[in-house]
């Protein structure tokens, strides 16, 4: 157990973070490694692998993902804007690199191929856009006469515009979403929401026209005609859980379920350890949601109420697309569970962003107002 007494930078940062978050993650993190071992064999069969291939890949990318997440809440609030900064710069020209030299796969650009390592740079994109959004939404507010939201909504339409280039329109939706309620509580005016409201309307009505797959996946979701092999299979599979699940290792219909180790592990999850579990796995996420808005809440700082904010929302509107589509509330569409699903890029950016709630939850000390037992004026006492 560290000592109180110990000043060292890891007893600080052991009696300054935020415990509940830190066991939220890492329980997302240990169920992640129960549901590979339950979701990945079949699939690694089905394409002539070693039964535990992706198993093992998913344990080696914890690894780096743990440290990941505990190095970054390390950082302090100015370190986690310069890390977000760099992180921001590196991805964008990333993003516009993947569209030249990028490996192809399904129609979309979305990964570089580095090292013999496949790496999806938009994972990565994502909670630094956050932290710095919440940066120039901050500084407009203490400044207004810094144009913070016009700095704002131009870094959103570059992030987007490379989104949607590769394509990967669930992203940009996750993107906007996210944008959108961080503008929202950095106040908003009323015509400005009209307007996003408006864009947001046209954007979705652009991609249904232009965009053939999209209207595919809606049309299928809507009419329930169509190749909806994928989403019929995976609601089987939550059906034969019941309540209670087949058990470790009993499931059937995972073996013919197409990415049941990514998009349709919580289907898997549902039919070997059952629909209790499954919402246990809901309220483990949105406990960390509502702790982060409620921490967002009471935060006086701007910066960091608005990010933590920011990055919670983020990692909710993730879990809720995921887990809608396992259960047929949304049209098919490929994102991961957070902490969950195989995939390494995806599982490293989510320990950064998570690593950033970390660093940024940290109780900080403050000072107090006592009065000097020789003088009658207060002054600053630093808290212990």
């Amino acid at each position: 157990m560290v000592s109180r007494a110990d000043r060292s930078s890891v007893a600080k940062w052991w009696w300054t973070i935020d415990l509940y978050f830190l066991g939220g993650f890492l329980a997302l993190m240990g169920l992640g490694i129960i549901l590979s071992f339950a979701a990945s064999p079949a699939v690694a069969e089905r394409i002539g692998l070693d039964p535990y291939h992706f198993v093992e890949r998913q344990a080696f990318f914890m690894i780096p993902a743990f440290a990941v997440m505990i190095g970054v809440s390390f950082l302090n609030d100015r370190q986690v804007r310069r890390v977000a900064l760099a992180l921001l710069a590196v991805t964008l020209a990333m993003m516009i690199a993947v569209l030249f030299i990028g490996v192809e796969v399904k129609g979309s650009k979305r990964w570089l191929q580095l090292a013999g390592v496949s790496l999806q740079p938009s994972e990565f994109m994502k909670p630094a856009f956050v932290v710095i959004a919440a940066w120039l939404f901050a500084e407009r507010a203490k400044h207004p006469e810094i144009p913070g939201n016009l700095m704002a909504t131009i870094l959103f339409i570059i992030a987007a515009s490379l989104l949607i280039a590769q394509p990967d329109l669930g992203q940009t939706m996750l993107v906007t979403a996210t944008w959108g309620a961080m503008f929202f509580m950095a106040g908003m005016p009323w015509l400005w929401i009209l307007l996003m409201a408006g864009v947001a309307a046209t954007g979705a009505f652009g991609a249904y026209t232009v965009f053939p797959h999209v209207a595919a996946r809606i049309d299928k979701f809507l009419t329930g005609e169509g190749d909806t092999f994928q989403t019929d299979t995976g609601r089987e599979a939550i059906i034969r859980g019941g309540w209670f699940g087949q058990g470790p290792g009993e499931g059937s219909v995972k073996r013919i379920l197409p990415d049941s180790h990514t998009d349709f592990i919580y289907s898997v999850a549902a039919e070997e350890f059952g629909i209790l579990f499954c919402m246990i796995i809901a309220l483990l996420f949105a406990f960390i949601v509502l702790r982060g808005l409620r921490f967002a809440l009471r935060e006086q700082d701007e910066f960091t109420r608005l990010a933590v904010a920011g990055l919670v929302i983020s990692f909710g509107f993730q879990s809720i697309i995921n887990i809608g589509v396992n259960l047929q509330l949304l049209p098919a569409k490929g994102m991961t569970l957070p902490f969950i699903s195989y995939g390494g890029s995806s599982l490293v950016a989510m320990a950064v962003s998570m690593g950033f709630v970390l660093a940024l939850t940290r109780s900080k000390p403050r000072s107090t107002v006592a009065m000097h037992p020789r003088r009658s004026t207060p002054m600053l006492v630093p808290a212990e």
